[in-house]
């Protein structure tokens, strides 16, 4: 697969301003590569696409139960949030069910992600805490799960923490990899960030979709699908839980009304997972499908407009659904004057392996 060839092309007039390399990794529910481009085996860091593998460690320790969490604060576990007051006072409310404060977080403030939060902020003098940052739901949801495991909540971001080896079990197992076939970095809220290849995040994305699948059909379904299953209806059902106001996560589980789960990983990375459906099948999968994004540059837009396009390619959903993305897909490229001033090219093909 080509490694060179530029995926999106922005142009400034008849000019060439930028060039943004990515990879790119389609696969079945099995994991099998259907199609790519680039290296769909590029090593990435998934950054907060990886959420849901963290989110269902905290399921399998037995946090839910012995917390009474519910299904909007597990897609608050697996949000990159826009700090606005729903995300911080949820945080807050976690906190209590767990009976711990802000205090034990150890994650820091920072400026939201929203605009509009950030206006308003300024405009009151808010400094932020802890149980604003982007990712407080898996702050809290971690110290709950060391909580349940028996363990201390002290220092429970530490890589050598049991509640942090147990995440690293869960995380490798479930991309189909030995637990040292995952490379861990320090994300920026501070908790152990996985590296693995790109087709395997797409896997993970795709065990999303067929968990969902197998628990609506009323089949027999083992305890991690169950608790696949269960993650992937609380994104899809609290998609606001998982951006917020405007933000591409939450629009597009909104616009394909639960049939499509997605989420962001900081600089240029992407996951998503796609129910069966006769558009799969033709594809090449027997049943969910699942594909994964790494823009080599980090560019969030160019990551935006590419997810969007390979929707448009993959023809997932109808053209109705995928329109109301259009904002994303192709953004208008303007300046203070409301002059366009440029357009975005696709320049990649997805190819079989």
């Amino acid at each position: 697969m080509n490694n060179n060839k530029a995926a999106v092309v922005t142009y400034r007039g008849g000019s060439v301003e930028n060039l943004h390399h990515a990879n790119v990794a389609v696969v079945d529910a099995s994991g099998k590569l259907l199609y790519g481009f680039g290296n769909p085996q590029r090593m990435t860091l998934a950054r907060s696409a990886a959420k849901p593998a963290q989110a269902l460690a905290v399921l399998e320790a037995g946090a839910f139960e012995r917390f009474d969490f519910d299904e909007a604060d597990l897609a608050l576990m697996c949000a990159s949030h826009s700090s606005e007051p729903r995300h911080i006072e949820r945080t807050l409310a976690m906190l209590g069910k767990i009976d711990l404060t802000e205090s034990s977080m150890r994650c820091g403030g920072h400026p939201p992600i929203s605009d509009a939060v950030y206006k308003d902020w300024i405009k009151r003098d808010f400094t932020p805490t802890a149980a604003c940052s982007n990712c407080s739901g898996k702050h809290v949801g971690m110290l709950g799960a060391a909580l349940a495991l028996g363990q201390t909540a002290e220092n429970y971001e530490s890589p050598d923490h049991p509640l942090q080896r147990h995440v690293k079990a869960v995380v490798a197992d479930l991309c189909d990899l030995p637990v040292d076939g995952v490379e861990w970095a320090t994300d920026g809220c501070n908790l152990p960030t996985p590296a693995f290849p790109l087709d395997r995040l797409a896997r993970m994305y795709a065990r999303l979709a067929s968990a969902a699948d197998l628990t609506a059909s009323g089949e027999i379904a083992s305890e991690r699908t169950e608790a696949l299953a269960k993650i992937y209806r609380a994104m899809t059902r609290h998609p606001e839980m998982v951006a917020g106001e405007g933000r591409f996560c939450t629009e597009l589980m909104k616009a394909f009304d639960g049939d499509v789960v997605g989420k962001l990983g900081a600089d240029g990375s992407y996951g998503i997972g796609i129910r069966a459906s006769e558009q799969t099948l033709r594809l090449g999968s027997d049943g969910a499908l699942g594909f994964s994004v790494k823009v080599e540059d980090g560019n969030i837009e160019a990551l935006y407009m590419l997810v969007c396009e390979i929707l448009e390619r993959l023809q997932i959903g109808t053209s109705q659904q995928r329109g109301l993305l259009s904002a994303f897909h192709r953004p208008k490229m303007i300046n203070t004057m409301k002059r366009e001033i440029g357009h975005a090219e696709f320049s990649f093909e997805l190819q079989k392996p």
